[in-house]
């Protein structure tokens, strides 16, 4: 007596396509099942005798030829199954989305894919699974839904449209098309800023970089609009005043998947809010420790806010450590380590790939067992073209070069997102792209853990940062026991220039001096007055004892 369950598949009559089919089985496999292929091609009437021979409990048709041809087979094909009673074998077909339509009116097969399937519909096809089940198909936590889906990497999208009900509407229509598995709400600075003191926001500025959501029932309304289709998390910014009211608020409200805070950021240094940057730092510890105790993974949006502002990399290093280093110091044990390709604009590939395994290593070091870090990816928005066709290339050249760091999550940013906020439809289309990328890039990239050019880049870059960090520990030895953790000494190793960018000219509350310059295909640090690279152990001497 047969164990498993058997699917037996073939590519029906003139038929020759079994890529799909093969793909398919051998998924079945994965899933338990015994299969049998009897390959391209088939005659109705071999199947059949194959049918009677083996008893499958699935018999998967593949057909991908002329929509008219398959009615006439399908037709064919119902009559003698009814004929013959096949009663114990279910019946399913692969095709495509032309094709399907033609079948549909035949009704003989329980299920007809036409390949615009998620991995998550099909597993739930051969699981037995509804795909209405939150609960069972669709984990609703961060961490279950990265370990059910890995190494496919859970796929987030930003969303917020200037107008609440668009924003819900929007909601709803994303999550049935099943294309991601986190939305990132985005709400307006206004919200961000004032929620907690609506007397305070201008009321013109409503609706400007996100949803103007106003009270808690707003968040909650949009939640509900997401419980749908393949029911993705949501999560969303952290704000910029009231952090601690603000987590609060969002995990009761949209069960808030993973916090995204900075570390030094949202503060006099970008002008998010008024906060000084010790006040800044020590609330931002503060929301950190929250969501720790609160067992929520947390992000720290730290890096990658100095190389939007044109910072080198090896500052870029040092500043993805020295988050990660304050969220573990603030107990947080699952932590997010987002990496942002293709910024500051120019950066190579091959440079951008050094950049972040120096940042993964050195994070890494930090790993336990009471601290696990996950991989997160993305596009820069500043590298994207006003031009869509232009976009859309760069969006998947992104993407595949974001691979290389195996990802757990890949945040996909839109490709209109050059010319202006994502709509919908332009969102469920992005997505698409990047599935596309990863199906067709994630079980073969080239192994390049030995090219020289990017291993010597990130060998390069570790050093630098590490005199970086051993600058702001020397500074701060007089005034804590833990510099790097101490927001006194950070706020003051900005304001002395140990992390600064050539953005910061002006702004009266940094130190703005540092020049940077991009250089094959990488940003490093140059001297002001000749325009040559400088080492760190160069330009923070005063701060190194060697």
């Amino acid at each position: 007596m047969r164990k498993r369950k058997l699917i037996l598949g073939c590519a029906l009559m003139n038929c020759v396509h079994i890529a799909g089919l093969n793909h398919f089985l051998k998924l079945a496999e994965g899933e338990g099942f015994e299969t049998i292929s009897l390959g391209p091609a088939v005659p109705v009437e071999r199947l059949l005798r194959e049918i009677k021979k083996h008893k499958p409990d699935i018999a998967a048709l593949s057909y991908r030829l002329t929509p008219e041809v398959a009615k006439k087979i399908f037709s064919d094909l119902k009559n003698i199954i009814s004929k013959k009673h096949f009663d114990s074998t279910k019946f399913i077909l692969g095709c495509t989305p032309a094709v399907a339509k033609a079948a549909r009116g035949e009704k003989i097969f329980a299920r007809i894919f036409d390949g615009t399937e998620s991995l998550e519909e099909i597993k739930a096809f051969l699981r037995n699974q509804s795909v209405d089940s939150s609960k069972e198909v669709y984990p609703q936590t961060l961490v279950e839904r990265i370990r059910k889906k890995y190494p496919y990497p859970v796929i987030r999208h930003h969303f917020g449209r200037p107008a609440l009900n668009e924003t819900i509407k929007g909601v709803r229509k994303i999550s049935k098309a099943g294309v991601l598995d986190v939305i990132s709400l985005g709400t307006d600075q206004n919200a961000q800023e004032f929620f907690f003191n609506p007397e305070l926001m201008k009321k013109y500025l409503d609706g400007a970089g996100g949803v103007p959501v106003r009270k808690r029932e707003d968040l909650a309304a949009i939640y509900k609009a997401s419980r749908c289709g393949n029911f993705p998390l949501m999560r969303c910014y952290s704000g910029t005043n009231n952090l601690i009211q603000w987590a609060e608020m969002s995990l009761e409200t949209i069960h808030n998947a993973w916090a995204a805070i900075p570390l030094t950021w949202y503060s006099v240094m970008d002008g998010r809010s008024k906060r000084s940057l010790k006040d800044a730092i020590t609330e931002n510890q503060a929301a950190m420790r929250w969501y720790a105790a609160h067992n929520i993974p947390v992000e720290v949006n730290e890096s990658h806010q100095w190389s939007l502002r044109d910072a080198h990399d090896s500052l870029a290093v040092a500043a993805a450590y020295l988050a990660a280093y304050n969220a573990k110091k603030m107990n947080v044990k699952k932590y997010i380590s987002q990496y942002m390709f293709n910024t500051p604009p120019g950066t190579s590939p091959e440079m951008d790939i050094a950049k972040m395994q120096a940042k993964n290593i050195l994070i890494g070091e930090l790993s336990d067992e009471n601290f696990e870090v996950f991989r997160e990816v993305r596009a820069g928005i500043a590298h994207f073209s006003a031009d869509p066709l232009i976009a859309k290339g760069q969006l998947a050249a992104s993407a595949i070069t974001s691979l290389f760091l195996k990802p757990h999550i890949l945040h996909v940013v839109a490709y209109c997102e050059g010319n202006h906020a994502v709509y919908p439809d332009e969102l469920i289309e992005s997505c698409k792209i990047v599935h596309g990328v990863i199906q067709n890039s994630l079980n073969g990239l080239p192994d390049i853990s030995d090219d020289k050019k990017i291993r010597e880049r990130r060998d390069y870059l570790m050093k630098e940062a590490k005199y970086i960090l051993t600058a702001i520990k020397n500074s701060g030895r007089r005034y804590s026991d833990d510099p790097l953790s101490d927001p006194g000494v950070i706020a003051r190793a900005i304001k002395k220039g140990i992390l600064d960018t050539p953005h910061f000219e002006g702004n009266p509350f940094l130190y703005g001096k540092i020049k940077t310059n991009l250089s094959s295909g990488g940003w490093n640090a140059v001297n002001t007055r000749n325009g040559e690279i400088i080492r760190e152990r160069e330009r923070l001497k005063k701060y190194l004892k060697i």
